[in-house]
């Protein structure tokens, strides 16, 4: 009788995921670095953005477009969202230098850099749907290109519903999935160690 997937799911987590890891109350040394509080900034202006933009979609635009504090809120998810790449970009940059695919780490890596480019598409949809007359501007021009490499067929960005859809419903649960793995196999790998970190009886020193 073949396993079932979720006995799978569950064996593969237990096998390969620390659970004893996922709240750990020691790092390395090595992590008291503003390069890791970066990291930490980059998911706390994500959950910002995730938070506010509930807000926005629950509320709608004719709230964030005549009230005051739908403005704040209006405001707080734009800044939160310029933050947010500012911090990602800070820490893929960051991460690079450091070739911190070292260590088995590629999985982790690629799962950064999936989260980097989704949240480029996000952040795009999002623009399309400020119902204004920027977001007008940018829906038409960006139809020709979109036109230009054979996908304008079933990719509208002059359909405010197709977009709100991608931007509200869709792309944030990628977002967050992949986010979610790219945790898990940080836990499951560790940070990785400055490129001239030394090993002693199996401590980065």
């Amino acid at each position: 009788m073949p396993t079932k997937w979720t006995t799978r799911l569950r064996r593969s987590a237990v096998k390969n995921i620390q659970f004893e890891n996922l709240l750990p109350d020691e790092r390395p040394v090595f992590v008291a670095s503003w390069l890791y509080a970066v990291t930490v900034l980059t998911v706390a202006s994500l959950i910002l953005v995730l938070g506010s933009g509930g807000i926005l979609a629950f509320k709608g635009a004719s709230w964030y477009h005549s009230s005051e504090v739908g403005h704040f809120v209006n405001s707080l998810h734009f800044w939160s969202t310029e933050f947010f790449f500012l911090f990602l970009i800070v820490h893929l940059w960051g991460n690079f230098w450091r070739a911190a695919w070292r260590g088995r780490r590629f999985a982790t890596w690629v799962t950064g850099s999936v989260a980097f480019f989704i949240s480029i598409i996000t952040a795009f949809t999002g623009y399309l749907v400020q119902t204004n007359f920027d977001s007008q501007w940018i829906a038409s021009q960006s139809k020709d290109a979109i036109n230009s490499v054979g996908i304008g067929s079933f990719l509208n960005t002059l359909n405010t519903g197709q977009m709100l859809l991608l931007h509200v419903s869709l792309l944030p649960v990628v977002i967050i999935a992949v986010v979610v793995w790219h945790v898990i196999l940080v836990q499951q790998h560790g940070f990785v160690p400055p490129i001239d970190a030394k090993e002693i009886d199996g401590d980065v020193k």
